[in-house]
Parts: structure tokens; C-alpha cells; sequence
């Protein structure tokens, strides 16, 4: 009897092996908003069905990812999209290990870069303009679903969105989210507004740009809310103060969930995630517990890409970065097969 169990199980293994590690697709889109004279360089993951050679991984990577295959097939069954909207000052691999993690659910992935708000391109106004953030976002679905390739295997009918830190208030605007700016200036000028808006990745920002430039260019900004998108994962969503009451949200009526960490002092819990669960009716909130920070859910670095990456690539002791985006990934996987069936 053991003997025909041990028998059965080795036939199974190699299709618990597959199921587990598909085969990753990988291209990089370089489009163009011609209406604002705006790069918007996509990067896009997604399932395929040829097989990875040595050669694919030729190349040193400063980040612990599956191996992908550059400009692979394309799998011919619609799939759901989701669009990643990275974090200030970082860039569209910033967050692969989400993109890993839902590529092997089935979705296609696409995340872009949000120019002049990358850790290579840092200008000061697109750093205080978010809302040309979301804009890329929308910009690049249009572009996805009109590819010759990509547009014929992916559901319009199932789009997703999730983003990290000014990402995730990124994808709260995409859902309906309207910011009060005037709330987050007067935010900005209390002991601990003044903390939460030093940007590391930019620290003489405000001495930079004038907030009167700020206010005007706002007024002039286009409501962003796209109704394509049915689901939004925001992982420590900033700019939480500039939401003072329901209203603000109250056009959102798709399904949202937050995720942050106990320690982030960079977009603290109570001030943006627990307080944009407070303020949109249904949506849930997950804090990672311990000692985990901000930017635990960026990439996990390997070899001297981590060792000089400071605060960034490294947590404290006790935080298991590896282990907090395997939780955090699966979370995303399964929020976003429920409620985009």
C-alpha cells in the first residue's frame, strides 16, 4: 500500500511543480502621451507558455525575482490586467515581487513609470502633481487594450489596480477619490505633517516648488476616476490627510483594500490607511505587525545592491521582507481573483 501511495505521488509532483512556478513573460512598452508630452515607459509581466532557457538570466539583477522571459508568447486566452502605480522616487520594477506573485495567478501585470517622479528622473514638479500619476495609469490601459498583441488576451471587463505608498493614494484617486488640498496643506504645517511631507527621496522639495503653483496647477486638473477598473490593492497609501469626510469617497463603489505596515513612519498607519478605512464604506485593512516599515514592500535586494542600499533595502532584525511579500502577495492575489471573476 505505501508503496502505490509513493508510486502516485511521484506522478503528481511534477504537476504540483508547474502549478506552482508558470513560466514568466516579460516586455517593456515605450509609449507616449502625446496630449501631455508625457513618456509613460510600461513594463508589463504576464503568463506564457514557452520554456526558460539559461541564457534568459545571462545578466546581473539587483532584485530577488522569478526568472522571466523577455518578449516571450503570449498565452491566446483573455486574462485579467492589473496596473501598478510605484512609490515617489522609485520606478516600475520597484514592486516585481507583486508582479511575480499575480503574473502566477494568471493576471497580466502591467506597471509604469511615472516620469519625473523616478528614482533616475526626480523633477520637483512631478513630484507635487499627483494626479498625473493616475492619469499614466489610465493612459497606459488604453494603449494595453489597443496593442496588437496584448489587446486581444486581455478582459476589459476585469481591470485591476495597485500601487505603493503615493502609488496607493495613486489608485484611491482612480477609484473616486478626490484629495482636499487645502486639508493636506494645513496638515502639512502640524509637527507630525511636517514629517509625514519631508520626502527622503527629495528632502528640499517644498523649497523647490511654491504652493500657490501647486494650488493652481490642481484647479486645472482633470477628475481621473476610471470606471475600467474594478478592484484597487493600495499598499501604504499616502496623503491620507487631505481626505477629511466621506464625501471625498463617496464615488467609490468598487471593492478597496489596504495594506501598511506597524512601523511606517514615512505614511504612518493611523494617518493614511487606517484613516482611508475609516472614511470608504466596505473597504478592509491589513497591518503587517513588528517592526516592518515603509519600505518593506519594495523589491528585496541581493548581494551589494542590498548591502549599500541603507533604510530602503534593508529592515530591522526581526522583519522578514521575503516573508512579509509572500503574505502580502498572496493577500493581493486573492482580493483580486475574488472580485474580478
Amino acid at each position: 500500500m505505501l508503496k502505490r501511495i509513493i508510486f502516485i505521488v511521484s506522478l503528481l509532483c511534477p504537476l504540483w511543480v508547474a502549478a506552482q512556478h508558470i513560466a514568466i513573460g516579460r516586455r517593456t512598452l515605450n509609449l507616449n502621451d502625446a496630449t501631455r508630452n508625457r513618456p509613460v515607459v510600461t513594463e508589463v509581466w504576464y503568463p506564457t507558455n514557452d520554456t526558460y532557457k539559461a541564457s534568459d538570466s545571462s545578466y546581473a539583477y539587483p532584485f530577488v525575482h522569478i526568472p522571466f522571459i523577455r518578449d516571450a508568447h503570449l498565452k491566446p486566452q483573455k486574462q485579467p490586467l492589473i496596473m501598478i502605480s510605484h512609490g515617489t522616487g522609485g520606478g516600475r520594477v520597484t514592486l516585481e515581487w507583486l508582479a511575480d506573485a499575480l503574473v502566477e495567478k494568471g493576471f497580466i501585470v502591467a506597471a509604469v513609470d511615472h516620469f519625473g517622479n523616478t528614482y533616475d528622473n526626480k523633477i520637483a514638479i512631478d513630484f507635487v502633481t499627483p494626479w498625473e500619476r493616475a492619469l499614466d495609469i489610465s493612459f497606459a490601459i488604453t494603449q494595453l487594450l489597443n496593442d496588437k498583441d496584448f489587446g486581444p488576451v486581455i478582459d476589459p471587463n476585469r481591470i485591476g489596480a495597485a500601487g505603493f505608498s503615493i502609488g496607493g493614494f495613486t489608485v484611491i484617486a482612480l477609484a473616486g477619490g478626490k484629495i482636499d488640498l487645502d486639508a493636506f496643506e494645513k496638515f502639512s504645517h502640524t509637527p507630525e505633517g511636517i514629517k509625514e511631507t519631508t520626502v527622503p527621496e527629495f528632502p528640499n522639495l517644498m523649497s523647490v516648488v511654491k504652493v500657490d503653483e501647486i494650488k493652481a496647477l490642481y484647479k486645472k486638473s482633470p477628475d481621473v476616476m476610471d470606471k475600467r477598473i474594478k478592484a484597487f490593492f493600495a499598499i501604504s497609501p499616502a496623503m491620507g490627510q487631505g481626505f477629511v469626510n466621506e464625501n471625498q469617497v463617496s464615488r467609490i463603489n468598487k471593492p478597496v483594500y489596504l495594506v501598511s505596515a506597524q512601523s511606517d513612519s514615512i505614511a504612518p498607519v493611523k494617518t493614511n490607511a487606517a484613516h482611508f478605512n475609516q472614511l470608504i464604506k466596505g473597504s478592509k485593512l491589513y497591518v503587517v505587525p513588528g517592526k516592518a516599515g515603509h519600505y518593506v514592500f519594495l523589491n528585496e535586494g541581493v548581494g551589494d545592491f542590498k548591502k549599500n542600499g541603507g533604510m530602503i533595502m534593508n529592515d530591522d532584525p526581526s522583519v522578514d521582507r521575503h516573508a512579509v511579500h509572500k503574505q502580502v502577495g498572496d493577500l493581493a492575489a486573492e482580493f483580486f481573483v475574488d472580485n474580478l471573476k
